[in-house]
């Protein structure tokens, strides 16, 4: 590739500023704080974040006094709404002369009009041949009238229906509301559409847009404590006995009692995670180690899930004691189960944990870290509103009557609040032009939108990849940190969409979004700042970080099934993507990226290594005179070396002030060492796991060499995480936390200042060798604050 051609590329992966026309364009106004659409009295505006799309709106209500056929004596009518060359049909019902529709609408898209008269026909459903034509109503597009939110919708009317010709009346009469309308209309989300009227049967259903809800997850604590007068088979032996339990698919053991004994004891927790309402049963056996090879259960108990305490912090629950139920009798002994009374029993102590927060994505692109039980919630800090207003350029990701095709829709996860857009058809540039809102209840977290082709529209489509899958085909994601975001500004950008494949790195298209951060409480954001990023109980009684990757496998797992019984469904495949399901699976790609971070952050010290080096060898006489003197001041005036350092941070702060990022974090190919990763490193990356590879052997080897590679990986990222934070700390990505330790710095610059040195280090001296007494186990205010610094870990592919 020549070098202006790779310029080329460079800049179409960069972000872009746009300019849509927003608000201004809306009736009455609509600007922040104006008389239109949002006064001064609300926190948030309606639909100022999108461009105006106009729709012909028709609501179908119901029919009276039909005429029936003369030959079969009855009718089956339905309604046929006809712009142009679009035709949109109600539900046809049997043997009625009087049908009723439920308010059924059809929605036109004013910039696909291709008639000014729009037709409602009333027909009669023949089994053979042509439908017999009943009546109809025509309208003139000039005389429809326009209706602005928030009035009320308007009133159905009834028209008597006419002849082919329109020169005289017939019998019956059908009542309808014809309108001019905008997307802010209530009636847009389940209207019947323009751009679907290819769609038949049940992919209607699938192409709407919606908003769905993840459900409540609850970590379930099972501490299997002991057991009591266990029984093995072979009576003669003393059992080995362990515990196996199991919460839907989750599977987990006990380890085996050091001892073979009829009273086991183990005192182990087994965690799981649960959906409200809860479905599942836990299902508890005690087992008994027979051989390497077979386990015999010696009982078992199923108990519901809702039955077990709630625990909101760490306070103990009560222990209780469980009769076992024998395992092993056949269908002819059923009445024997309730007769015989076992004395074998099992000690437990269970409970569901509401004082954590179920972790089901990545922490490093986390959206919500309110705990479970909703009592401990705070009051929201901000709001959040996102236009989705439209996709540039997009590729044809499947193959539809011979030719390349996109139906796209796009999906934004902000905490539990998931939501979907229409599916635009057959359309390389799809506008939504939709406005969703979240609340925001802490600044650090991320909000992801990812973009895809829909598959599932019940049409004869293939995928361009040829694989004859079903699945929805990724198109790219974006992801925003709040925190990078000032508060009170519109920012409109367009975003490459990006997607790593075997073949390398490919852009999609671009997404364009305006996004808004507002502050309803800037004291209680700052307070949030000195607080831990999760609740209180993630720190008190921490998870082990197996335990908290096999959680949020399971926790995504559950997410995912709830949300694909949605109507219409939000997709695995869509779930585990917009998850980041697999962020931890090694990659020599991520683990350069990462290598590359770090030593980008050693460059500082490498360079003032350098200079130190060149001002001790005399490179500059006039700089290593200058230092000398510095050395001497400070050595005679010890007490200004802090004030000095804390100063000349917060001028760096206020200097760099100047060149702070002007718009949101994107993906950065360059940082994510995408441009120039090797085929066979993308290939190893896209391998199935475990692999596919045909030696046993070589099987063995490289998923323990992936495992392993993939915790080292992780921690790489952290490290270089953290650097990148320190850096943060003057670089106004998060303008907030910027403006914070900018002011510290120079209040501890005069407090230092006018504070003898030695008090200041005795203090401190204390203070860090102070008793555990007056220790808390809550991490440091400092540590709080350090961790809710953004990193580029954002922006990471």
């Amino acid at each position: 590739m020549n070098p202006a051609a790779a310029a080329n590329q460079k800049e179409e992966f960069k972000l872009k500023d746009t300019k849509p026309q927003l608000g201004e364009r809306w009736p009455h106004g609509g600007m922040r704080g104006g008389g239109g659409w949002i006064s001064s009295e609300r926190a948030t505006s309606t639909y100022d974040l999108v461009e105006q799309m106009f729709y012909l709106y028709v609501r179908v209500v119901k029919a009276r006094d039909l005429p029936t056929n003369p030959v079969t004596g009855n009718i089956d009518p339905y309604v046929e709404v006809k712009l142009g060359n679009y035709k949109g049909k109600t539900q046809h019902f049997g043997k009625k002369t009087n049908p009723e529709w439920n308010n059924q609408v059809f929605a036109f898209s004013k910039e696909k009009l291709q008639s000014s008269i729009l037709e409602v026909f009333v027909r009669d459903r023949e089994m053979v041949g042509r439908d017999d034509y009943i009546g109809k109503v025509t309208f003139d597009m000039n005389e429809v009238p326009t209706r602005v939110p928030p009035d009320s919708p308007l009133a159905p009317q009834w028209y008597r229906l006419e002849d082919r010709r329109g020169d005289s009346k017939v019998k019956g009469e059908v009542m309808l509301a014809v309108w001019m309308g905008t997307q802010a209309d209530e009636a847009f989300p389940e209207a019947w559409h323009t751009e679907a009227a290819s769609v038949q049967g049940e992919g209607v259903f699938s192409i709407r847009s919606k908003v769905y809800v993840s459900p409540k997850l609850w970590y379930l604590r099972v501490n299997v404590i002991e057991a009591q007068d266990v029984e093995p088979h072979d009576k003669s032996q003393l059992p080995q006995a362990f515990v196996k339990a199991q919460v839907g698919n989750q599977i987990l053991k006990t380890k085996l009692c050091p001892q073979k004994t009829t009273n086991p004891m183990w005192n182990e927790d087994l965690l799981f995670v649960a959906a409200e309402p809860f479905e599942e049963q836990l299902y508890l056996t005690v087992e008994n180690k027979v051989t390497p090879a077979k386990d015999e259960v010696m009982g078992r108990l199923i108990l519901p899930l809702h039955i077990f305490e709630r625990r909101l912090d760490h306070r103990p629950v009560h222990s209780k004691w469980f009769n076992l139920e024998k395992f092993g009798f056949g269908a002819l002994e059923g009445d024997k189960r309730h007769e015989l009374k076992f004395s074998s029993r099992i000690h437990l102590r269970v409970c569901l944990e509401g004082g954590y927060h179920v972790l089901d994505e990545s922490t490093m692109y986390i959206s919500d870290q309110r705990p479970t039980a909703r009592q401990l919630w705070k009051n929201p800090i901000g709001i959040l509103e996102v236009g989705i207003l439209s996709a540039q350029g997009l590729q044809p990701m499947k193959t539809k009557d011979g030719r390349g095709t996109t139906d796209a829709y796009c999906v934004a996860k902000y905490g539990q609040k998931w939501v979907r857009t229409r599916t635009i058809m057959e359309s390389f540039n799809p506008k939504w032009n939709e406005q969703y809102t979240w609340e925001v209840y802490d600044p650090c977290t991320v909000i992801t939108l990812g973009v895809f082709d829909n598959c599932h529209l019940g049409g004869s489509e293939k995928p361009a990849s040829g694989s004859g899958g079903k699945n929805d085909s990724r198109i790219g994601k974006v992801r925003i940190r709040l925190s990078t975001l000032e508060t009170d500004k519109i920012y409109t950008n367009s975003y490459p969409l990006l997607v790593l494949q075997t073949s390398g790195l490919k852009k999609k298209g671009e997404l364009q979004l305006a996004v808004r951060f507002t502050c309803l409480s800037l004291a209680n954001m700052i307070y949030l700042y000195w607080h831990p990023l999760l609740p209180k109980m993630h720190y008190l009684h921490p998870f082990t970080v197996n335990q908290l990757d096999s959680l949020r496998y399971q926790a995504m797992n559950i997410v995912a099934v709830r949300l694909g019984r949605a109507e219409p469904p939000l997709r695995k495949e869509v779930v585990e993507y917009m998850l980041d399901v697999d962020s931890h699976m090694w990659s020599m790609r991520r683990s350069k990226a990462n290598f590359f971070r770090i030593v980008s952050l050693f460059s500082g010290v490498i360079a003032m290594s350098k200079w130190l080096g060149e001002v001790c060898h005399w490179k500059n006489p006039a700089t290593t005179i200058l230092v000398h003197v510095l050395f001497f001041i400070l050595i005679c005036y010890p007490e200004l070396i802090l004030p000095t350092i804390f100063l000349y941070m917060f001028l760096i702060g206020i200097w760099n002030y100047r060149f702070r990022p002007r718009h949101p974090p994107h993906m950065d190919t360059k940082l994510s060492w995408a441009e120039v990763v090797h085929p066979d490193e993308l290939d190893e990356e896209f391998d199935t796991f475990p692999t596919s590879k045909p030696q046993d052997v070589v099987r063995m080897r490289y998923d323990r060499l992936r495992s392993v590679a993939g915790r080292i990986q992780t921690v790489v990222g952290d490290m270089a995480t953290q650097g990148e934070r320190l850096l943060a700390l003057l670089g106004w990505r998060d303008p907030r936390a910027t403006s914070l330790f900018v002011l510290f710095c120079l209040v501890a610059a005069v407090a230092l200042y006018v504070t003898p040195f030695r008090i200041i280090t005795l203090i401190a001296g204390l203070f860090w060798l102070r008793h555990p007494r007056f220790r808390s186990k809550l991490p440091s205010v400092p540590s709080n604050f350090f961790r809710r610094l953004p990193s580029r870990a954002d922006s990471m592919l």
